[in-house]
């Protein structure tokens, strides 16, 4: 093997906590949201893989995808960058034998990539950060196993870092359990075209956030592929190849809905331009909880404006998120100024995310002084006026930004590590500020 060669970030430093202003009125304004992170992702994988030159727009520049984009580079994918213009050129090349890159704490980068190196034929090693190599790699890793994938683990059995040895001549059928995360089902579907053979993957287990390998298959047919789909069954047929084409990334609606909690909590009005309600992306379920609520959505041109409730009085709800679990922190902020008990369900799955974030929301909400209660994969929150506290945040940027919403209407809040946020939304804090 050859020796190890990883160039890794710099340590840029930020600010250590951020005090969340306090508003005795709505907040109102104007926001523009930046590029999904899930399509850009997507979509840099499709480009690698793409014959011809694909050309992306509105694409968001982070933490997770500088790590993508890095990757790609090293392992030897033409990659033009114009950050300006939020746009990237790429052309597929021949991948390196022997390539190493290092994913950091992008989880998308490390399934997405290591089941696209693993139907390579070739050597390649993947590291990353100490986070991401906590995070649960096995189902992934497994499956890629019984189709003739081989890997080598340096430290320990399915985690991160190790090394791949590639394979594209596949087993006709393989089995994935879809209940710890999608990532796993749609790092399968992108890339299962590179084998030789025809393959289909069964699907088992509860299918958690679904709208995820909704975007993966909606992309795959952009991109010029066939998958048939049945009932937990998926077909991809040998000899087809991705083609390149112009692609506009759609604004991130996860981003947009910390914007449509902050206008329900203060029972404000706040426009987000370029997000529409037609979005492919599943967190925009999120506006139909916030419309419960009483939260009036209206389609603009531009986007969609969110009217929240007078005064910001609603009722606690229950409600199933599964299917957009990525937004359970930002429901919880807004279940602490609800006017009775609500109840998130079914979102068990996000123990094992950047964070395990059903504890993390139960640790930080009885911080605060408010009653959570966590039973299985639900979540119960009583309404309650919020004690000056300190935010932990682990590391988890959507922690940061969810729990900055409960310092709307309550003093003395205070988020730790505010920095974790540019791993999707570096200028967050500066948004929201904006809108006092």
């Amino acid at each position: 093997m050859k020796t190890k060669i990883i160039t890794k970030p710099e340590t840029i430093t930020t600010p250590k906590t951020y005090h969340v202003k306090q508003t005795n009125t709505p907040l109102t304004g104007t926001v523009i949201i930046p590029g999904s992170k899930s399509i850009t992702n997507r979509a840099l994988l499709l480009g690698a893989m793409a014959e011809g030159q694909t050309i992306l727009d509105n694409v968001l520049f982070s933490d997770d995808t500088t790590a993508f984009i890095q990757c790609l580079q090293a392992l030897g994918i033409h990659v033009e960058v114009q950050k300006e213009q939020k746009r990237i050129t790429l052309h597929k090349q021949p991948i390196a034998d022997g390539a190493h890159i290092f994913v950091n704490s992008a989880g998308t980068a490390a399934r997405f990539l290591t089941a696209y190196l693993g139907t390579m034929d070739g050597h390649f090693y993947v590291d990353a950060s100490e986070q991401m190599c906590r995070r649960p790699m096995k189902e992934l890793l497994r499956t890629m196993e019984a189709l003739g994938t081989r890997f080598t683990y340096e430290k320990e059995d399915c985690r991160l870092p190790y090394w791949i040895q590639g394979c594209s001549d596949n087993e006709p059928e393989v089995t994935i359990d879809g209940s710890l995360s999608s990532q796993f089902v749609s790092a399968m579907l992108l890339c299962a075209p590179n084998y030789r053979n025809d393959i289909t993957i069964h699907i088992i287990g509860e299918r958690t956030a679904k709208s995820y390998i909704d975007i993966t298959m909606k992309m795959v047919k952009d991109f010029g592929l066939e998958i048939t789909e049945e009932e937990n069954e998926y077909l991809i047929k040998a000899g087809q190849n991705y083609k390149g084409r112009s692609y506009l990334i759609e604004s991130d609606v996860s981003s947009a809905c910390y914007f449509a909690a902050a206008a329900v909590i203060t029972g404000g009005s706040i426009r987000i331009d370029n997000v529409f309600r037609n979005s492919i992306q599943g967190d925009i379920k999120f506006l139909e909880v916030m419309e419960r609520l009483g939260a009036k959505i209206v389609d603009m041109p531009s986007g969609i404006e969110i009217i929240g409730p007078e005064n910001g009085d609603y009722e606690g709800i229950e409600v199933d998120m599964n299917d957009f679990s990525d937004q359970t922190m930002t429901m919880a902020a807004v279940a602490v100024y609800a006017k009775s008990k609500t109840i998130i369900k079914n979102v068990g799955h996000i123990r094992h995310q950047e964070s395990d974030r059903m504890q993390a929301i139960e640790t930080e909400l009885k911080r605060m002084g408010i009653q959570c209660e966590v039973c299985g994969g639900d979540i119960a929150i009583y309404p309650g006026k919020p004690r000056p506290s300190v935010v932990n945040t682990y590391n988890d940027h959507r922690m940061a930004m969810a729990f900055s919403l409960t310092g709307l209407r309550s003093e003395g809040i205070t988020i730790a590590d505010p920095g974790c946020v540019s791993k999707t939304f570096a200028d967050y804090f500066e948004k929201l500020e904006s809108l006092y």
